[in-house]
């Protein structure tokens, strides 16, 4: 039932955006020449022209939306992701209209402005519309309504991940109906999800044809029933998703590589190994460490004369490190402490009314005024402004025997703040929910991601109640 809606359900999006981007070429007609301007003026092509120019406009961009992925599924979606595709699409269908138009077509009397406001027009009506509809659909799903019925082929931690996450997320409108293992005993529960028995009885439910969906979560010692199982879900019809049990050894966002048809699953994706992308942001440290020792250097000094004045010992304290490629380097910072012994110093990390810190050090590290010497660290291209804060050689000896992926973070440069730093994971807190979140960021970079730590750093970072 559910398949056919979706197919009904597609078809009226079709209908809908057609509906959309003509009456959006229409009102970027009429704001051009009605609002802008008095009317068209000489030598403008008339209202019915540009009417006309819809009955290949709107093939066009139906064809662009359908293979640009537009309506697919998008139960499990983020609202981001959503109107990206939107815009993407539209990007690609007024280019293929430009090009029509003005090099094939060769009708220079288009008026540029109409395709451009049509442009923004359709983007932001389409964009409307979806995040609408998505969250009436979202409504309907978490009420019952419009459900998407799954068996789950083998019991795993990746049968139990799952669960969890349609367990909490019912605007999804996913529904586990069972789960079918050999060596779990029928009737095992876990969260409302019976186990229905063993994996031979697939052959006797699918004939039944009352699911939407197979989703294969074989534990890794069944991965042998796996080309079996994927047979007969192929013969059903059944859309069919697998669900690999190793998601703490594969990333969240698999990099995937084909060699002539041989998929290859990367370990670990790592976006700042490509070359572009490391150029990109090496160039970004450097402009951004350069206006922020120009913007800062009045900051740096009054902090520099009392620190020299307050206590004595040097204005700057150099500490060692490990930052990319498990490489050492000295980090600057304001000395925030009386001066001690290099062997005092080693023994362990600031904590609470630690005593060793002075009163202008509270200060300076509670609005982390402390860290602004390590501008000159990201200049050198030791430290970058964004990326997983460095450690000490002898924590990181500890940590990377005793928290799980801890190494990852040396695949990119340290930063001055990250993620976890603007999720309030800073000083005395969990070292294991820090390796999460840099992990995170590691993975998932973008310029953009980098920007808006930048951002959050200003509104969040700066003062924090665990930077003693």
């Amino acid at each position: 039932m559910i398949k056919d809606n979706q197919k009904v359900f597609n078809r009226l999006m079709i209908i809908i955006d057609a509906v959309i981007a003509a009456a959006s070429f229409m009102l970027a007609y009429f704001f051009k020449f009605y609002i802008l301007n008095r009317g068209p003026g000489p030598g403008v092509l008339p209202a019915s022209a540009y009417f006309r120019l819809l009955v290949f406009i709107l093939p066009v961009y139906m064809l662009v939306y359908y293979f640009s992925g537009v309506y697919a599924p998008k139960r499990t979606v983020r609202r981001r992701f959503e109107v990206f595709g939107i815009v993407r699409a539209n990007t690609i269908g007024i280019v293929v209209i430009i090009i029509l138009l003005y090099m094939i077509i060769r009708e220079f009397n288009v008026s540029r402005s109409v395709l451009a406001f049509f442009y923004f027009f359709n983007v932001f009506i389409t964009t409307c519309f979806r995040l609408s509809l998505r969250k009436g659909l979202r409504t309907i799903r978490s009420k019952g309504y419009n459900l998407k019925h799954i068996l789950l082929v083998g019991y795993s931690r990746a049968a139990e991940e799952y669960i969890d996450r349609l367990t909490d997320n019912p605007q999804w409108g996913y529904v586990a109906v069972g789960i079918l293992d050999n060596d779990i005993p029928a009737g095992t529960l876990y969260k409302g999800v019976k186990v229905l028995g063993s994996l031979g009885n697939l052959e006797i439910i699918l004939p039944e044809n009352k699911l939407d969906e197979i989703a294969i979560t074989l534990s890794l010692k069944d991965y042998d029933y796996l080309e079996d199982i994927v047979g007969v879900c192929e013969k059903s019809g059944v859309h069919t998703k697998f669900i690999p049990d190793y998601n703490g050894l594969i990333p969240g966002k698999p990099y995937t590589e084909d060699l002539m048809g041989l998929p290859v699953i990367n370990i670990r994706y790592v976006p700042l190994t490509n070359t572009g992308n490391i150029l990109i942001k090496r160039v970004v440290d450097i402009l951004g460490s350069v206006v922020g020792i120009l913007l800062t250097s009045p900051i740096m000094l009054l902090a520099a004369l009392l620190v020299k004045l307050t206590s004595p010992g040097p204005v700057i304290f150099r500490q060692e490190r490990v930052g990319l490629h498990n490489r050492p380097f000295y980090m600057y910072k304001f000395r925030s402490m009386a001066q001690q012994s290099a062997k005092e110093e080693k023994k362990a990390w600031t904590v609470k009314n630690d005593p060793r810190v002075t009163g202008v050090g509270k200060f300076l590290r509670c609005t982390s005024l402390d860290e602004l010497p390590q501008l000159f660290n990201i200049l050198k291209g030791d430290m970058s402004l964004v990326g997983p804060r460095p450690e000490r050689p002898l924590f990181v000896e500890k940590f990377r025997e005793e928290i799980p992926r801890y190494m990852v973070k040396h695949q990119v440069r340290p930063g001055l703040t990250g993620w976890a730093q603007v999720n309030g994971l800073r000083g005395d807190t969990s070292i294991r929910k820090r390796i999460e979140y840099d992990i995170y960021y590691i993975e998932n970079w973008t310029l953009g991601f980098d920007i808006k730590i930048i951002f959050m750093t200003f509104f969040t970072g700066f003062i924090n109640k665990n930077a003693y």
